[in-house]
């Protein structure tokens, strides 16, 4: 009989979140903004859906729209970041969440999102999800994911080295962020399930999170 492989279990000293599709359930908006934008610019909006995970609106538009110049990039990103703000319908927890941020919520970690804070107060307070104390977000970073700085800034604020800290993704974009922080990565979701984290969940009811007394934070992968 072949030996029974355990669950993978990752260790760290700090947590960085990302938001949308990791923590919050939003697609259900994003896919109403962006295919109304896309279809406006004459874009094909499923190719757009393809590639607006996990990076500031402007970046998105400037991949799809490359020709086009910055300034207008973030013109419309202004414009997306209020549509996206005031329209919470469908906005709900990713399974497992509430249950996750409550075992957390005494350990160190970092909500790291490409949304702007008011926008993360939104979808956070629509998800009935508690918002972390510390958090980088849009504003507080020159450079959208799949640039490293918004998860080094996290690292840095909680004062813990890259090397000590797990990020929670569910985009190629912040996926490769998070990897190029010099992080290990827990992928959440379908969409970071072809993407290689160190480990994948489904949602976070996969997920079972213990601590020792030196700080260590071990995180179970449940079936």
């Amino acid at each position: 009989m072949p030996a029974t492989v355990p669950p993978p279990v990752l260790t760290a000293r700090a947590l960085l979140l990302d938001m949308d599709g990791t923590i919050v359930n939003s697609d259900a908006v994003v896919e109403r903004c962006w295919r109304a934008w896309a279809t406006e610019h004459d874009l094909d909006p499923d190719e757009a859906l393809k590639v607006v995970h996990g990076r500031q609106g402007y970046a998105t538009m400037a991949a799809l729209l490359p020709d086009r110049p910055m300034e207008q990039n973030y013109a419309d990103n202004r414009v997306m970041l209020a549509q996206e703000t005031a329209d919470t319908e469908g906005v709900v927890p990713v399974a497992g969440a509430p249950a996750f941020l409550a075992e957390i919520a005494a350990l160190p970690h970092a909500l790291v999102t490409s949304a702007d804070e008011a926008l993360a107060q939104a979808r956070m307070t629509a998800a009935g999800l508690p918002m972390p104390r510390t958090r980088v977000t849009a504003e507080r970073v020159g450079a959208s994911k799949p640039d490293p700085e918004g998860f080094l800034k996290g690292a840095a604020e909680l004062g813990f080295a890259p090397a000590d800290c797990v990020a929670f993704e569910d985009s190629e974009a912040g996926i490769e962020a998070a990897r190029s922080a010099g992080m290990r990565v827990v992928g959440v979701g379908p969409r970071a399930s072809a993407l290689s984290p160190d480990v994948h969940v489904p949602d976070l009811t996969h997920l079972r999170v213990t601590h020792a007394p030196d700080g260590a934070i071990h995180l179970h992968v449940t079936a």
